[in-house]
């Protein structure tokens, strides 16, 4: 049955319960917003950097030091990366824990984890400490980026799974906001504002950890483990309906599978009719990551400094760019269930790729080793980056998580997510540990770097990504047996395509 026809006979509507658990649930991604946005303002605060990162500190204040370079330590670099490396380990922990014990398990935990990391950075009394703070932090975000995603996509009907699934990137940009907002008041308390910064991720952790006590696991994860009857009650109230037949029956033959199915990494990365998920679960957190957005956001704050702007100015100037997230966050939640995936993607790539090779051309002839950007060449700066953090919110930004948490089937869903959230840590490591240095020797060549992985990301996303809006979990494998590239890989085993008959088996 084809995969439209088969959704039309789900019944159900968008009722108050599966919102309210949906925002509950979405504020893992708040962890790892308030993280990516707390850690650039934190390396340009002097008694930070005084305390732990003293030799930055004196490059920062030379004044013959290259504009480019001043912040190119590998020890600073650790600190925001040695989280996403942790993060990275801890997610394919959090696969089985997730598969096992539910999704809502792997949230509790990422709360927990989240909240220890968040005290041992904010009392570090030396680097030891402060580094092991961050490692927990990376635990937290790795069981929080694996959970969140999957228990977002499964709670919502079909037709909002878009939406409601983009909450989680909505929270992360909040989270975002939240802490370019609180560097910009801490920066003015001495000498303990960062300490302040570090802590009040407390914040985020205790509410993503309180609740996740109360949140209902999903429809198909209890169903997955053996209470069927638990979960059709969970997915009646959900839906606000008692006619759930098709919906359930859909999930409960989606377990049979995946009680069939005993090690789900090796499905996915042994088996040929997998291999378009396996493609998309890496290529989308690799290409998410390769706009160059972290860098942005993790460095705005240095690299504002770098680009002559004051302190509390470059701290303003992070402020901004993280509201333009939230809003353009905002319209893409609007729009994903009506345009589609494919229309915000390639969009967005294009403004992206504009704005990159701008804010190159600009830097490159008005900004040079010791030459610092006029007041007229920085607002444009800004204003092109502020474009470029909008395009980022309405595509790559949400959809790098959405899609990738909605095209594995229920038997290895669990798996899928966690190579998604490994790549993406994988990379946000890489381009974290190396972006200082990147930017010491590309200098203005940086944006045109990431310009070109956007080119070929937008590529991609035109001749190789199907549009899933409005096709339901269970029945995403129609996608690809109809798409022009991956149905010959994706046709059922012992079976390839006939001009006649359509199919014949293979002996």
């Amino acid at each position: 049955m084809e995969a439209r026809e088969r959704t039309e006979l789900y019944q159900g509507r968008v009722t108050p319960y599966v919102v309210i658990t949906c925002i509950v649930g979405a504020i893992g991604g708040s962890l790892f917003g308030y993280d990516v946005g707390i850690s650039g303002g934190v390396t340009s605060m002097d008694e930070f950097l005084r305390k732990f990162f003293d030799t930055v500190y004196i490059n920062k204040n030379r004044a013959e030091e290259n504009n480019y370079c001043k912040y190119n330590n590998q020890g600073l670099s650790a600190f925001t990366s040695l989280l996403y490396l942790s993060g990275l380990a801890s997610s394919l922990v959090a696969s089985t824990i997730t598969r096992n014990s539910g999704r809502r398990t792997s949230i509790i935990c990422g709360g927990v984890s989240f909240l220890i990391g968040a005290a041992l950075t904010a009392l570090s009394i030396n680097l030891t400490m402060l580094l092991f703070g961050r490692i927990m932090l990376g635990v937290g975000i790795g069981f929080g980026n694996q959970a969140v995603p999957l228990y977002l996509s499964e709670m919502a009907p079909t037709h909002m799974r878009g939406g409601l699934n983009m909450l989680f990137q909505l929270f992360t940009t909040i989270g975002i906001l939240t802490a370019n907002l609180v560097n910009f008041g801490t920066n003015k308390i001495h000498p303990w504002g960062w300490r302040l910064s570090l802590g009040l991720a407390a914040v985020p952790a205790s509410l993503m950890t309180i609740g996740g006590i109360f949140l209902p696991d999903t429809p198909n994860s209890l169903i997955e483990r053996g209470f069927e009857s638990k979960g059709r009650k969970v997915l009646e109230k959900i839906r606000g309906t008692r006619n759930v037949d098709a919906e359930f029956e859909d999930i409960v033959e989606a377990s049979s599978a995946e009680n069939a199915s005993h090690s789900p990494f090796q499905e996915i990365l042994m088996r040929k009719r997998n291999r378009p998920l396996l493609v998309i679960a890496v290529l989308m957190p690799l290409f998410q990551i390769m706009t160059g957005i972290n860098s942005i956001l993790f460095y705005a704050p240095v690299l504002f400094q770098s680009m002559g702007f004051g302190g509390n100015a470059s701290l303003y100037s992070s402020a901004l760019t993280g509201a333009v997230l939230v809003l353009s966050t905002f319209f893409s939640m609007g729009a994903v269930d009506r345009l589609g995936r494919r229309v915000l993607l390639i969009s967005g790539g294009v403004v992206m790729i504009a704005c990159q090779v701008t804010t190159a051309i600009i830097l490159g002839l008005q900004f040079g080793d010791d030459r610092e950007l006029s007041k007229g060449y920085s607002i444009i700066v800004v204003a092109t980056i502020c474009l470029f953090v909008a395009a980022f919110g309405w595509s790559w930004g949400p959809l790098g998580w959405t899609v990738p948490s909605e095209i594995f089937p229920l038997q290895f869903r669990s798996a899928g997510q966690s190579i998604t959230v490994a790549v993406n840590l994988l990379f946000t490591f890489i381009i974290a540990q190396t972006f200082l240095s990147m930017l010491c020797a590309f200098k203005f060549g940086i944006f045109l770097f990431f310009s070109g992985w956007i080119v070929i990301m937008t590529v991609f996303v035109h001749f190789l990504l199907p549009e899933t809006k409005g096709v339901h979990l269970e029945e995403m494998v129609f996608l690809w047996q109809r798409h022009w590239f991956w149905k010959r890989m994706t046709l059922p085993e012992f079976q390839e395509p006939d001009a006649e008959n359509g199919a014949r088996e293979i002996i």
